[in-house]
């Protein structure tokens, strides 16, 4: 029987934030996957090395955690006033499905690294020393994203002394402004707050009814209290992550959350759809060691969060979630903004896992609708590998 050989893609394995994925061209993919579809998701899946029963993906390019089973798309943008279209797969692990229904705000800022390297980006835009603007168009959820991103010698500098808790080495600074973030999600009227509540009560059989803020900005995400579920905000990964009832929990809170969200109809529907909504869980500052091993202070900031990401804690933030954290503490009321110790504000540094980090977000309201104009925070990017990916054709 003969086998057909491996096909080669250009490619580039990237680091953004604290995840990392393979980005791809939309020129350079194979006709078929040029295209919204399965031959695109079946490429996609084998790329990454999914779906693996192991959970290891080593016969592919991810790493086995929702961190970085990820890839991206970009090409230039079909919008006005935009340089780059950016599209973002969440790829499963165990399941052969990828998942399109939300951004990545960590691979974020290497999109305009990317696009400025890889020829998307017009060179009368790009300095020769200085900051590029790069206008993004995120086409998951249909939102602007302006990423300033350093040039030297006409090209993208990627080292630097940049620092960002849960990666390992400094960099050089990407800065991030998520313009109108609330999501247009589908059942949710467009509404930052889907129930036009800042608090509901949300009730999930087997846990309880506790207070919860359901939240559309950056993505879909469900905040509830820590000391509601039985913890402390100080938790790490193993805490929650070796605990298969506890992960069973959250996804229950977050299957009950999406249907109140109008964002699913059924709790079925809930396992399709892993990558949104985020469920995160805030408590007010405590001391605590971060995976690091670097003592954090309660007075270093202004609350905890842990959120979880595909079914597991993660191992600090995830960017979309720190654009739903920055918008909800900008509003008075939240649960959110209640743990950070009420009031108005324009900054918020949080606690994760991995340390610290500091999102600002710009909110209004008017005829009782809060808006947010733009959530901005500053991550790092840099190119790890770039050439090929090879896949059993």
């Amino acid at each position: 029987m003969a086998h057909a050989p491996q096909i080669k893609i250009p490619a580039t394995y990237m680091r953004g934030g604290t995840s990392k994925g393979v980005f791809f061209r939309l020129q350079d993919l194979p006709a078929a996957a040029q295209v919204p579809g399965a031959a695109r998701d079946a490429l996609l899946l084998r790329v990454i090395g999914s779906p693996d029963p192991y959970g290891k993906q080593i016969d592919g390019m991810g790493a086995a955690t929702s961190s970085t089973s990820k890839t991206v798309i970009l090409s230039k943008s079909t919008q006005a006033d935009h340089d780059i279209d950016y599209l973002f797969g969440q790829v499963s692990i165990d399941k052969p499905f990828v998942d399109w229904s939300g951004n990545c705000g960590n691979l974020s800022a290497a999109v305009g690294p990317f696009a400025i390297s890889n020829g998307l980006v017009d060179p009368s835009r790009v300095p020769k020393n200085g900051t590029a603007v790069v206008r993004v168009w995120q086409a998951n959820i249909g939102k602007t994203i302006i990423a300033h991103v350093p040039i030297v010698d006409g090209a993208v500098q990627e080292t630097g002394d940049f620092e960002l808790d849960g990666v390992t080495f400094p960099a050089a600074e990407v800065q991030l402004e998520f313009i109108s973030p609330a999501a247009d999600e589908e059942g949710a009227g467009g509404s930052m707050f889907p129930t036009g509540k800042l608090i509901d009560d949300l009730e999930v059989p087997g846990v309880g009814t506790f207070k919860a803020t359901l939240i559309n900005a950056g993505i879909p995400t469900i905040f509830v209290n820590a000391d509601a579920i039985g913890y402390t905000g100080t938790e790490l990964q193993e805490a929650i992550n070796s605990d298969a009832k506890a992960l069973a929990m959250f996804e229950n809170i977050r299957a009950h959350g999406a249907i109140r969200m109008g964002l699913i109809k059924t709790l079925e529907e809930a396992a399709k759809r892993q990558h949104t909504p985020k469920v995160a869980f805030v408590a007010p500052p405590k001391s605590y060691v971060s995976s690091s091993g670097k003592q954090v202070q309660a007075g270093d900031v202004d609350l905890l969060v842990r959120a979880l990401s595909m079914g597991k804690l993660h191992h600090a933030m995830m960017g979309t979630a720190a654009v739903a954290i920055g918008t909800a503490a900008a509003i008075p009321g939240t649960l959110v903004n209640l743990a950070a110790g009420g009031g108005e504000r324009s900054t918020v540094r949080f606690g994760h896992p991995s340390g610290t980090l500091r999102v600002g977000a710009e909110a209004s309201q008017a005829d009782g609708e809060w808006t947010v104009t733009k959530a901005i925070m500053s991550r790092s990017a840099r190119v790890l590998m770039e050439g090929w990916v090879r896949v059993p054709g």
